[in-house]
């Protein structure tokens, strides 16, 4: 059996679950899957401040409409939102965001990631701003687990910090680092999601307590079930203010001290490594193929650049020479399958995964006795979304490169909604007490 999207529809008015504000909305991944656990977003806001051209935003408003949708710069949104007697985003229920991680992207040196620091880095704090002034009950993120990291030069700071923010807001927050090719779907795509859920408790959370969430009880464990945790918690104090926590806090720490899984309550974060608990089928990339038929001649690798190809994702080690000091020194480079393997989830698609040059990390594939590059209706699968979802948008067609910078900054759908069907139950529950 194929892996194919349902179709987006909005949930029926008698059947909402909860109101959502999407932030960095790109062309609209967490309002797809929220809306198939009965979720109705009715605020938006997708910018990019680099070009000139709104590409996410036209495809957006192309397949939602534009009502309740903002395509301006968010911090100054908040700003204003701040200061205005009337409010200009609405407050819902649920916050979601899939938040820019280019300064905290495995994509980058570790040099080059700036974390908080970095121009788009510094948007967590339109974040913050906006759960502190909207008090949504549950805020919703998504990263690269780069984040668990960030800085190179401060193990884990930036973590700490927007932990700390959120729980001094009166949150109780989850994280879990999701490989969606672990829950069966067909691609492996890495990311940190952190699910943030108001309470009015102060006192700080229990060992025994926080094993529990983290295990069993907590949102991301009933939506994304893991195996009986044998390993020891880890705590960490995130209690210092974020002048504090920003100077001090990783220095000197060679590794995170943030594991794939925690929770943190009151400035006390406990975290621990965690393994998926999945049955069910596992989806792989010959999965989501188009039928050949269907595939245009650009996508198909000439014969005499197959050799090119295939050196690109071979093993080599490539003298180079170091800008600022001049020393000679070896670059390396590991071996990755060529072509990629039908019979396996695919790779993380890459923003990088559009055009017909020669890549080592684009998607490579036979079909015959021919190579060719995956199509971006393929690519719109492998994230769960329905079929030719980015072909257009309110501007026109959308080129295929552009498709393929989508799904590289979009997030798997499927996860998205398995997550939202607990929020859901658990909106419901709070309602009727």
């Amino acid at each position: 059996m194929p892996f194919r999207a349902k179709p987006y529809r909005e949930p029926k008015e008698t059947k909402v679950a909860g109101t959502v504000a999407e932030l960095f909305a790109g062309v609209g991944g967490f309002r797809v899957g929220l809306a198939q656990s009965g979720w109705k977003t009715i605020f938006s806001n997708q910018w990019e401040p680099s070009t000139k051209a709104q590409h996410a935003s036209d495809c957006y408003t192309l397949n939602f409409g534009a009502e309740g949708h903002s395509n301006e710069d968010i911090v100054s949104l908040v700003e204003r939102h701040a200061n205005s007697p009337k409010p200009l985003i609405p407050k819902t229920d649920l916050l979601v965001g899939g938040f820019p991680c280019q300064d905290y992207s495995v994509a980058k040196s570790r040099n080059s990631s700036k974390g908080l620091e970095g121009k788009k880095g510094v948007l967590w704090w339109s974040i913050r701003d906006l759960v502190k002034i909207n008090r949504p009950k549950y805020v919703f993120l998504e990263n690269v687990d780069r984040l668990l990291k960030s800085p190179a030069t401060q193990k884990g700071r930036d973590f700490a910090i927007m932990l700390h923010t959120l729980s001094t807001l009166g949150y109780i927050i989850e994280w879990r680092v999701v490989n969606a090719a672990e829950y069966g779907f067909p691609q492996r795509r890495i990311r940190v999601f952190i699910v943030a859920t108001k309470t009015g408790r102060k006192a700080r959370l229990q060992k025994e307590e926080a094993l529990e969430i983290i295990g069993r009880s907590g949102v991301l464990a009933r939506a994304l079930p893991v195996k009986n945790i044998t390993d020891s918690l880890h705590e960490i104090d995130i209690s210092a203010s974020p002048e504090v926590l920003t100077t001090d806090f990783g220095i000197g720490l060679k590794k995170s001290p943030f594991f794939d899984s925690g929770v943190v309550l009151g400035g006390k974060a406990y975290t621990i490594r965690t393994k998926p608990k999945f049955s069910g089928k596992k989806f792989t990339l010959a999965d989501v193929l188009a039928s050949e038929e269907d595939v245009t001649d650009e996508f198909w690798v000439p014969p005499n650049r197959v050799e090119e190809w295939e050196y690109l994702k071979g093993a080599k080690s490539i003298a180079r020479i170091h800008k600022a000091s001049g020393t000679e020194y070896s670059y390396t480079e590991g071996k990755m399958a060529f072509p990629d393997l039908l019979t396996n989830p695919s790779r993380t698609i890459l923003t990088g995964e559009g055009g017909g040059s020669p890549s080592r990390f684009k998607h490579i594939i036979k079909q015959g006795k021919h190579f060719r590059r995956l199509v971006p209706l393929e690519l719109e699968r492998l994230n769960g979304f329905p079929d030719h979802f980015t072909e257009r948008s309110t501007v026109g067609p959308v080129s295929d490169a552009r498709r393929a910078f989508f799904m590289g900054n979009a997030l798997v759908v499927g996860l998205i909604e398995r997550v939202g069907e607990v929020l859901a139950k658990d909106l419901a529950a709070r309602r009727d007490k």
